[in-house]
């Protein structure tokens, strides 16, 4: 049985090389090299979609290629795709970086610049592994197609006072309500509100995972706080200058570990852009952007869009947009907001019914919002729609509101000029 062989090169010359010798490999069914990490992701994303036997055995990654690092693509790809073998093209050979490529859960590395006798030899070994992984797995295998962990869904805002925490707690509490473990996470870092509105007062925030390298189940513990609902809580800091300190790297680590240990993680964005919920957002499986049917904030909803798009974070048609404070009336219709924005729009618009919301958020009391809300019934609706409220499922080809455009890292293609 052939060899199939994806290999991540950024660099034209080298993506050259390494086509030109993974060609005169035996058995080698190489596919054309993809040139950065929204690609080799997305593609993955699809093949696992379609079944295991889809995926190929063994995917290169070049140390050059973005706009994710290396190791961290590595990382990405060996928890979300765990029967794929993982193999780091790069010049450092050294005792420290192969220590960490395989902390990163790479099977190899080739030195470069590229031998012939080398790749063959990690090839072989990486798809032998893979092999070997997948028979073990037996009829294990469909629930690992796409690796393990949850439905991630960030809630972005147009801009300040659309709804942005209200609609990320009330989706977190529908999920829970469900039977979903689910993780709610702040990453509105310096003006985050989820504890003002579930009154909760936890000294632990996002902040404190910020350094730490690998984080382990205890350390996750310690910055989580279980609220009385059994949502998983992992909250802003609340001194706003240290959100600075959750970079997009520690953004990914986080999501990843929660992601790695919850059924759902719903994460609230706010309306400000920086390198951590940029990563989020890249992340994804689901990012939902939530407006007003107003002018000011419609355009501020296609300036988001059109940011995220230049930024690589995300693609227009792989967001979804959400229409909160909706009344008949109203000029600015959803249909115009998905044309306006390019975006899809959700099914459920969310009615303009601020009173039956005022003395639970006073009171810091959302998750006690009555059942006859209409805001309520809106937003869990939303929800099912979102398949937030489902049991646990592979996603399928198709799948309404999957992950479908390009991703990539505001803080990665910045790097050089700060956040």
């Amino acid at each position: 049985m052939p060899t199939r062989i994806l290999p991540a090169v950024g660099d034209p010359d080298a993506a050259r090389a390494v086509a030109t010798l993974l060609g005169q490999l035996p058995d080698a069914e190489p596919a054309p090299p993809v040139p950065d990490s929204t690609q080799l992701v997305d593609a993955l994303a699809r093949l696992a979609a379609e079944s295991l036997d889809a995926l190929p055995e063994v995917v290169l990654v070049h140390e050059r290629i973005g706009p994710v690092p290396a190791l961290d693509l590595v990382r990405e790809v060996a928890l979300r795709f765990p029967a794929v073998g993982v193999v780091l093209i790069t010049s450092d050979t050294g005792p420290g970086l192969l220590s960490a490529a395989m902390d990163a859960g790479a099977r190899g590395l080739v030195p470069l610049p590229l031998g012939y006798e080398e790749l063959a030899g990690r090839v072989q070994a990486a798809a032998q592994w893979s092999a070997g992984f997948r028979r073990h797995l037996g009829g294990a295998t469909a629930e690992l197609v796409a690796g393990p962990g949850g439905t991630v869904v960030t809630v972005s805002g147009a801009k300040g006072g659309v709804g942005t925490t209200l609609t990320a707690v009330q989706l977190a509490l529908a999920a829970r309500a469900a039977g979903r473990t689910v993780a709610l996470v702040d990453l509105d870092l310096q003006s985050g509100d989820i504890a003002s509105y579930l009154d909760v007062q936890f000294r632990r925030s996002a902040a404190d995972l910020a350094a730490i390298a690998d984080i382990s189940p205890r350390v996750l513990q310690d910055a989580v706080y279980v609220h009385e609902t059994g949502l998983s809580l992992l909250l802003a800091p609340a001194e706003g200058e240290r959100g600075e300190e959750v970079t997009d790297r520690a953004a990914r680590q986080i999501v990843s570990a929660l992601r790695a240990r919850h059924e759902v993680v719903v994460v609230d964005c706010g309306s400000r852009l920086d390198s951590a919920n940029a990563a989020a957002v890249e992340m994804a499986d689901t990012a939902l952007l939530v407006t007003t049917p107003d002018v000011i904030a419609v355009r501020a909803a296609k300036r988001t869009v059109r940011m995220w798009e230049r930024l690589q974070v995300r693609k227009a048609e792989a967001t979804v947009a959400l229409v909160n404070q909706y009344a008949r009336s109203t000029e600015i219709q959803p249909a115009l907001v998905q044309k306006i924005t390019g975006t899809r729009i959700a099914g459920v618009t969310v009615p303009a019914a601020y009173k039956e919301l005022q003395a639970v958020v006073d009171a810091g009391r959302l998750h006690e919002l009555d059942a006859r809300s209409t805001v309520k019934q809106a937003l869990w609706a939303l929800a099912g729609e979102l398949g937030l409220t489902g049991p646990p499922a592979t996603p399928a080809p198709g799948k309404q509101l999957a992950r479908a455009g390009d991703r990539g890292s505001l803080g990665l293609r910045r790097r050089g000029g700060g956040r």
